[in-house]
């Protein structure tokens, strides 16, 4: 069986509207009135929120091997008890189906907590200094890595350039992400090492910032970034494997029972393969593959089936950019930017180019993710997957990431399409303050839209994006029910129309990451039968500014306890 057929007959299968009854087992209402079979845990709380729109509240869950086999009352619950199972009694807390982050990059999370963080600095000398200290512990001419600079946190909301980083580390290479990932701040002694300087050309989809004389600046934009960033040396396999381990660790702390982990190498699934084959990796990871550069050898390759929903690691997508971020302009917009009107933003791949890489994955019967920001990047996506044919699209379940500037024109074509909005709830509540500016007030009406997306029928998967945003889907479900930060601004919520319900949120980061991961009927609800994935928080959730500080009780993946309550 090809595997564009295999991949379309499994999503056939498997398909559902969210809003909907699932197809998989029905929740018991009652004890059994038989004797059963043990269960090895069972979970009683002051709440269960299961999602299940037939059963949306119970008190407690049953658990045997991997799978769900009760779900009701504490006091039916006692039917399930035997001499080995474990008891876990939470009063007062809410246990929810595991949370899922549904745009992550866990990988670059390891990155991220092992090199230089500038995060949260308020200035390039104040980022610098940063640098200056990781350069005494350094020897000469090792790089200095590292991510986090936001250039519109800083005086005057300028790019930086190379002069703070040579002052404080002449003899060391510097590379720093800014925190989107889309930009890239380098010393001169970096681009020195990659051959950079007056006569260096702009790479396609990517910009070289240069000053009055032509000179590079130091800061390089989305695909320019890779002419510095080719020369730093790779990680071997160890040092990712240690850094995949801590980064789940620092996920499970948050809740997250999985991940859909966007755009790895080869060698980084490697990693994942053999810490999943050897019962190590403790959380599901649900992988797209970096696709640049790889396209051409799909059709040699098969994605990964997952039947069972018990598979700690998948790999079945492909992960492609069509344009860069909004904090650094590379978002491309259909009309100039209001806060820079000379540019439009970048397309990392023009339509045609677009259209070819969506057919190629297709063909090869993988999953598509494309990052799209701006609103002539969107179109230029939906157009891509509409031109595969009606229904092709959705049969392969393709997905739009980020969605975050829409033509109102396109805001329908995504239920249309039966394509994904992979969105970022804390997206929208750290740019508020400067988007209005860099879009004007007339392109806020398809800005951050989740209520009109899923009024429009438009199925949501909400993450993080971390390490550009924090680890913490709570942070993301305030975001998403309040629109506003965590001191409570605006009043009322950044353009409250577009807030969801407490029970959409939490939909967005459970049965919809299932639905997007071929693992509805599976994963995303807590109901017999369903894969034992669980999150039990401190307390039960409320749609305002206690959500962020709920603390995280327990976490269960796959029946087991990952993450044990406090002893009290």
């Amino acid at each position: 069986m090809s595997n564009v057929l295999r991949a379309t007959l499994l999503s056939l299968v498997g398909s559902l509207n969210l809003g909907c009854a699932s197809p998989g087992p029905p929740a018991a209402t009652a004890a059994p009135s038989t004797p059963v079979m043990p269960a090895d845990l069972v979970i009683t709380a002051g709440v269960v929120r299961t999602m299940d729109p037939g059963k949306p509240r119970a008190e407690a869950v049953a658990v045997r091997g991997e799978r769900i086999v009760f779900v009701g009352s504490a006091a039916d619950t006692k039917a399930f008890v035997g001499p080995g199972t474990r008891v876990v009694e939470l009063p007062g807390r809410a246990v929810v189906p595991g949370l899922v982050d549904g745009h992550a990059h866990l990988y670059g999370l390891g990155v991220a907590l092992e090199t230089l963080s500038v995060r949260g600095t308020r200035s390039a000398e104040e980022a610098a200094a940063l640098v200056a200290e990781a350069a005494k512990a350094r020897p000469r001419g090792e790089w200095i890595t590292g991510r986090g600079w936001d250039q519109n946190l800083w005086p005057g909301a300028a790019f930086p350039t190379h002069a703070p980083l040579d002052t404080v580390a002449p003899e060391h290479p510097v590379a720093l992400r800014r925190v989107d990932g889309h930009a890239l701040w380098a010393n001169a002694a970096a681009m020195r090492a990659a051959g950079v300087g007056r006569g260096t050309q702009d790479p396609p989809g990517g910009r070289v910032l240069r000053d009055a004389a032509g000179e590079p600046t130091g800061v390089f934009v989305d695909n320019a970034m890779g002419l510095v960033e080719a020369r730093i040396p790779g990680d071997p396999p160890a040092v990712r494997e240690r850094r995949i381990l801590r980064a789940a660790e620092e996920a499970l702390s948050s809740g997250l029972t999985g991940v859909h982990e966007m755009g790895i190498d080869d060698e980084t699934a490697a990693v994942y393969r053999a810490l999943a084959a050897a019962g190590r990796l403790p959380i599901r990871v649900h992988a797209y593959l970096a696709g640049e550069g790889r396209l051409e050898g799909l059709s040699g390759r098969a994605p990964d089936v997952d039947a069972t929903g018990t598979a700690m690691f998948v790999l079945r997508g492909v992960k492609l950019f069509a344009d860069g971020a909004l904090g650094s302009r590379g978002a491309a917009l259909l009309e100039p930017y209001a806060d820079e009107p000379s540019t439009s933003g970048l397309l990392l791949m023009d339509r045609e180019a677009l259209a070819r890489a969506a057919r190629l994955v297709a063909d090869a019967g993988f999953q598509l993710a494309v990052h799209a920001i701006g609103d002539r990047a969107n179109r230029a996506v939906l157009d891509a997957f509409e031109a595969l044919g009606p229904g092709r699209a959705a049969a392969l379940r393709f997905r739009v990431e980020h969605a975050q500037i829409l033509s109102p024109d396109d805001l329908p074509r995504f239920s249309a399409l039966g394509a994904i909005a992979s969105m970022q709830p804390t997206h929208a509540t750290s740019d508020m303050a400067w988007a209005p500016a860099r879009l004007g007030a007339h392109r806020l009406r398809g800005a951050y839209a989740w209520r009109s997306l899923r009024a429009s029928g438009a199925r949501l998967v909400f993450g993080s994006d971390f390490p550009v945003e924090e680890v913490s889907p709570l942070l993301g479900l305030h975001a998403a029910v309040t629109r506003q930060d965590l001191s409570g601004q605006p009043p009322g919520g950044w353009m409250p129309a577009e807030r969801l319900d407490l029970d959409e949120a939490l939909l967005a980061f459970t049965a919809a990451p299932a639905y997007a991961a071929w693992a509805e009927g599976q994963r995303g609800r807590i109901a017999p039968g369903y894969v034992a994935d669980l999150t039990v928080l401190g307390r039960d959730l409320s749609p305002d500014r206690s959500l962020v500080d709920t603390p995280i009780e327990m976490v269960v993946v796959g029946g087991r306890v990952a993450r044990a309550p406090a002893a009290r």
